[in-house]
């Protein structure tokens, strides 16, 4: 088992996530984002306006009896993308890649901006109303058997590995660990009382997913925010030489101090793009399957507020995660990527041994709920009339038994299907990138 992922994790960082994906990332990227005419950066506004509009008008159904609220999947997919790689991925960049990985995050954000768009765009324009269900179903699965339509089984194959993606094994781990360890609770209990929320959550579907989120992400951004902004405010003064180190950092790499082994341009290059796709979920497809249920007929209206997400996502809370680690210095301990956030809000807060733990919980529950949904509607596209039995007892399966196992191979399964459905999805958007309209 041991030899298996260690070949899995050696896949992923050099080939998947590596050469392979992060080319495709950068290179789809900037041929949607000149053909899109770089809506993303000179747009940007409308599509907050646009937000804000969606948020005034929550009910706001455009004359369609179907579908979910748009602010209710914007906060699904959302919730889906602000994840534990906000904390503990993007952190990681930085304490192998060093400070100039930052530049290259946002650069791979940006890019991936226009991706989810398109992937969405797609997903809604292709989707499918269910007869006898209220809703709509869409998704890569959909739109992979339009791009491909003598290849019917590449759609199968992107819903079996959503499947496997959806099952987040990785932060239910972490989550598990962080609250057994720092509390001193059973294991077990501690097992069980994650799996009943987690169902509870997955039983209303997308909306019940988006209304929880709606909730836990808002408050959860905003606090993050403050507390960063407090201490970096606390430490101003070293701003300016800070961002200088970052510029240097991200085209020469960086050389060894403290407990940071040093890192040289291409590792920096590497470590920044990969946590930017990884934090972002760019190009995995499970955002698709989630904004295909709104109510708004026109697809370029929800996939819009993509643009947004991505923003909150990377340019605010990875930013925050990154300046907070940089200017407390804590980048250069030789310690766990996981408690660096902690080691540098515990200089300036109290109890964040008790923090912590409760805020991996949020990032950790919003992923796992929608991913655990995006999961059901694929296995239900493979297997109409058990599909979406048989993936309960899988996921409760799956959950209880990688609760037992090292985080390290989880993670290697994650990667590997994540990889994988990046490689798909964008193959599939770029033969379909004239069906996509980019306005905002």
């Amino acid at each position: 088992m041991h030899n298996i992922f260690e070949y899995l994790t050696n896949f992923n960082e050099i080939i998947l996530w590596g050469y392979l994906g992060l080319g495709m990332v950068i290179s789809f990227g900037l041929y949607f984002s000149f053909r899109a005419r770089w809506i993303q950066v000179f747009h940007f506004w409308t599509a907050c306006k646009h937000f804000i509009s969606c948020m005034k008008h929550s009910t706001y159904a455009e004359d369609e009896e179907h579908g979910v609220s748009p602010i209710k999947l914007f906060f699904a997919t959302i919730g889906g993308a602000i994840g534990i790689g906000n904390v503990a991925g993007v952190a990681l960049a930085i304490q192998i890649g060093g400070p100039g990985a930052l530049v290259w995050v946002l650069l791979v954000a940006l890019l991936g901006m226009i991706i989810k768009y398109s992937e969405v765009y797609l997903g809604i324009k292709y989707r499918r109303h269910i007869p006898g269900k209220k809703g709509y179903e869409g998704g890569p699965m959909y739109f992979l058997q339009k791009a491909f339509p003598k290849y019917t089984w590449i759609a199968y194959v992107m819903a079996f590995l959503l499947c496997i993606y959806g099952v987040e094994i990785y932060m239910f781990n972490v989550v598990k660990y962080s609250f057994q360890t720092n509390f001193h609770l059973n294991p077990h209990v501690v097992m069980g009382l994650f799996l009943i929320l987690i169902f509870l959550g997955v039983f209303g579907g997308v909306e019940r997913v988006g209304a929880i989120n709606t909730i836990l992400i808002p408050g959860f951004v905003i606090l993050y925010v403050v507390m960063t902004l407090w201490i970096i405010f606390q430490e101003i003064h070293l701003l300016p030489e800070l961002l200088k180190t970052i510029l240097k950092s991200a085209f020469t790499g960086h050389a060894a101090i403290g407990g940071f082994t040093g890192s040289t341009f291409l590792l920096t290059l590497s470590k920044g793009l990969s946590a930017g796709a990884y934090s972002g979920d760019i190009g995995i497809g499970y955002a698709s399957i989630i904004h295909s249920e709104t109510r708004f007929k026109e697809p370029s209206k929800q996939a819009s507020l993509t643009i947004l997400g991505i923003f909150l996502d990377t340019f605010v809370v990875c930013m925050c995660t990154i300046l907070l680690i940089l200017v407390t210095g804590v980048w250069k301990l030789n310690t766990d990527s996981s408690l660096l956030v902690q080691e540098a809000l515990s200089h300036y807060f109290p109890y964040m041994d008790y923090f912590m733990p409760f805020c991996l919980f949020i990032l950790g529950y919003s992923t796992i709920t929608s991913y655990f949904v995006a999961g059901i509607k694929c296995a239900d596209f493979i297997w109409p009339s058990y599909g979406k039995k048989f993936y309960m007892v899988y996921g409760l399966c799956a959950f209880i038994i990688f609760s037992f196992i090292e985080t390290r191979y989880a993670f290697a399964i994650m990667s590997t299907a994540g990889g994988l459905l990046m490689v798909i999805n964008l193959a599939g958007l770029m033969k379909l990138r004239k069906d996509i309209v980019y306005k905002v």
